[in-house]
C-alpha cells in the first residue's frame, strides 16, 4: 500500500507572500519521477484553516508523512488562515495535543515554516521523526529543502538520510542556510517503523482479528508481526490480553488511547527487565 502525504500550504493576506505553488509543484514532480513512485501519494490542501488539518488525518488513515508549509512565530506556533484568509494562529500545545490523538499514524512531520523547531520538539513526542527550522528560513532554501528531501525518499532512502539530502540541496545552491532545518528523532517510535519497513507484515489488513493461522506462523520474537497483531484486536481482547499477562496498570495508556501507543507501550514493557517477554505474548494470543 502508498503511503499518503499530506502536504498543507498556508500563505495570509495579511502576511508576507510565500511561493506556495512553486514548492507543491516541485514536491509532485519529484516523486512523480522517482524509482519508488507507486509508494507514495500526494495529496494537496491550500488555504489551510484550523478545521482542515484535523478532518484531513479523521478522513484518510493513511497518511504517513504531513509536510506544512508557510509561516511559523516561534513560541507563538503556526500560522493557519481564518475564513477570510488572515493569519491566525495555532499554539504549539494544540498542535501537540492533536498529533497525540493520531499517536502511531503519522510516521515523520515536517514544518518548512521559520522558527518552527519549538513545534517539532514538541509534536515528536507522539510521531517518530520531525522536522522543523530553528531560525528564519528563505522562500528558496525551504524550495530546496522540499526538493531534496523528497527526491531522497522517492529514491528508497529513509527519514534520516533524506533530510540529509534536503540540506545538502540548499547547500549545493550556496544558501547559507543548510543547518536551519533540524531534525528531531522519537527513538522509540524509530524502532517500530524501521521494524516495518524492513518487515512488512503481510497479514490481511481486511480482518478486524486475528486467525489461529496467522498467530501459529508467526516467529515469537518478530516484534514487528506481533505489533500489527495487537493494533488489531478488538479493544476487549486488547484489555483481556493485558490482564492475562498481568501488566501494570499504571505503566499502559488508558482505553482512551489510539490502539497503536498502548500496543507499543505493552511491547516496551515485554521486553523490560520486569517485562513477560514477547514469546508470552505470543502464547497468550495463541490461547
Amino acid at each position: 500500500m502508498s503511503k499518503t502525504i499530506l502536504l498543507l500550504a498556508a500563505s495570509p493576506v495579511d502576511q508576507a507572500k510565500l511561493h506556495l505553488d512553486v514548492e507543491a509543484r516541485e514536491i509532485d514532480e519529484g516523486l512523480r519521477r522517482s524509482v519508488h513512485r507507486d509508494q507514495f501519494q500526494l495529496e494537496k490542501k491550500g488555504a489551510v484553516q484550523t478545521d482542515d488539518l484535523r478532518r484531513a488525518l479523521l478522513d484518510n488513515n493513511n497518511i504517513k508523512i504531513l509536510h506544512f508549509c508557510g509561516h511559523g512565530t516561534g513560541s507563538d506556533g503556526l500560522v493557519f488562515e481564518d475564513q477570510q484568509g488572515k493569519a491566525q494562529l495555532v499554539s504549539t500545545e494544540a498542535l501537540a495535543s492533536l498529533f497525540q490523538l493520531f499517536a502511531g499514524q503519522i510516521e515523520c512531520v515536517v514544518l518548512n515554516a521559520c522558527y518552527s523547531e519549538v513545534q517539532a520538539q514538541a509534536i515528536v513526542q507522539h510521531v517518530g521523526y520531525v522536522i522543523g527550522m530553528n531560525k528564519a528560513i528563505g522562500d528558496k532554501a525551504a524550495i530546496k529543502f522540499s526538493i531534496g528531501f523528497y527526491d531522497a525518499l522517492g529514491g528508497g532512502r529513509s527519514f534520516e538520510d533524506a533530510y540529509k539530502f534536503g540540506c545538502n540541496a540548499i547547500q549545493s545552491e550556496g544558501i547559507p542556510e543548510h543547518l536551519t532545518p533540524v531534525l528531531k528523532i522519537n527513538t522509540a517510535w524509530k524502532y517500530v517503523l524501521e521494524e516495518k519497513s524492513k518487515n512488512p507484515p503481510n497479514i490481511s489488513k481486511d480482518s478486524s482479528s486475528t486467525s489461529a493461522e496467522s498467530l501459529d506462523s508467526l516467529s515469537p520474537m518478530n516484534k514487528n508481526e506481533l505489533l500489527d497483531i495487537l493494533e488489531r484486536i478488538i479493544q476487549a481482547e486488547f484489555d483481556q490480553l493485558l490482564f492475562k499477562l498481568n501488566v501494570p496498570g499504571n505503566l499502559m495508556p488508558g482505553s482512551d488511547k489510539p490502539q497503536t501507543q498502548r500496543a507499543i507501550a505493552l511491547l516496551e514493557w515485554a521486553e523490560s527487565p520486569k517485562g513477560c517477554g514477547l514469546k508470552k505474548i505470543k502464547q497468550a494470543l495463541d490461547e
